[in-house]
């Protein structure tokens, strides 16, 4: 839900956290006012086009590759691992790889959501530094990266991850504790287990239940009716097309992707836009459906969510706003979008 269509399919990364804890016992979720000031957190996740990640699956060891040579660089230990982002596979991949290194994980991470760069997170926005970067492959490759800025970090890890098969595993923006809590969006795995629950108690109606959760926009109700979708250079790039059925008959919505659902439009006019979340559900049961899995004839439901507040400052908009992507126009909040069409 979370993810906005990106991240890596959740499913995936859901199996390899029950097998982890299945073989290694639970992973601790700790908040960062648990743990010492100075205690170094790592950041990781995979980076790489989400549609190789339905073939090309991690081997369940990259956490403790990256930890071992984040330690080795840096000299410290590592306390505890954080998602770099919560949407997707990439949300449940530190719970596997904590769990396996008996480390715990952090409720927090670096978006709130899920964006296809590397600097797109709020510790760039806090002026961490993204280095020492790791990468590391499911052969055991790793590669250590001393990059000048966030925007090369991207270059030179998109670089390997094409190298690597498409795509790869990865650790950024090291920091402390201290660091962490000015730095990070707190409570997101807190955030995805309410609107889990709000799932598992939904009566007839899962849909509802989710957009009463989380204060979401529903944009439209339909049925797939096209989809463009290529990978390139590392991303997932696109569109979807959903025609209205029911109470939107008539009406036809357009989705753009760039790993994630960048923009949602309907004859021209911007529906939501990141840094807002847009995702795409499966009308009968909620479920999330990732770029990578959307199909032809699939019966959807597209809701938009206002983004963490960070991302609306002039600094977050400049990094994830419409015009970051190439879009030009500026971001209006999904909230004021969807009052100018009540």
């Amino acid at each position: 839900m979370l993810g906005t269509g990106g991240g890596g399919d959740p499913r995936i990364g859901l199996l390899q956290a029950l097998q982890a804890i299945e073989e290694s016992g639970p992973t601790e979720l700790v908040d960062l006012d648990d743990l010492p000031d100075d205690a170094l957190i790592m950041p990781c996740g995979m980076i790489g086009a989400p549609t190789v990640h339905i073939e090309k699956i991690e081997n369940g060891s990259e956490g403790a590759v990256l930890r071992a040579e984040l330690e080795r660089q840096t000299g410290r230990k590592v306390a505890a691992l954080m998602p770099a982002e919560i949407g997707g596979s990439n949300g449940l991949l530190p719970v596997s790889w904590a769990g396996r290194i008996g480390l715990p994980v952090v409720d927090a991470d670096g978006m709130g959501r899920a964006f296809p760069e590397v600097p797109q997170v709020t510790m760039h926005l806090a002026g961490i530094s993204p280095s020492p970067g790791v990468m590391t492959d499911e052969r055991g490759n790793v590669l250590v990266f001393r990059a000048i800025s966030g925007a090369w970090m991207e270059r030179l890890e998109r670089c390997a991850a094409v190298e690597f098969g498409g795509a790869g595993a990865a650790t950024e923006y090291p920091m402390t504790v201290r660091q962490a809590r000015g730095a990070t969006v707190r409570g997101s795995y807190t955030l995805a287990i309410r609107i889990g629950d709000a799932l598992a108690a939904a009566a007839g109606d899962p849909v509802a239940a989710v957009v009463a959760e989380t204060g979401a926009f529903p944009l439209v109700g339909g049925k797939v009716t096209d989809v463009e979708r290529r990978t390139t250079k590392g991303f997932v790039r696109g569109s979807v097309v959903i025609e209205g059925l029911g109470d939107d008959a008539g009406r036809l919505i357009r989705l753009e992707i760039q790993n994630e659902n960048l923009v949602a439009l309907e004859q021209g006019a911007v529906l939501a836009s990141v840094p807002d979340l847009i995702s795409v559900l499966d009308t009968e049961t909620a479920d999330a459906i990732p770029t990578e899995r959307v199909r032809y004839g699939q019966r959807v439901t597209v809701i938009a969510m206002a983004c963490d507040p960070v991302w609306r400052t002039a600094a977050g908009l400049g990094m994830a706003g419409p015009r970051a992507f190439g879009y030009d126009f500026d971001y209006v909040p999904v909230e004021e979008l969807a009052g100018a069409r009540a």
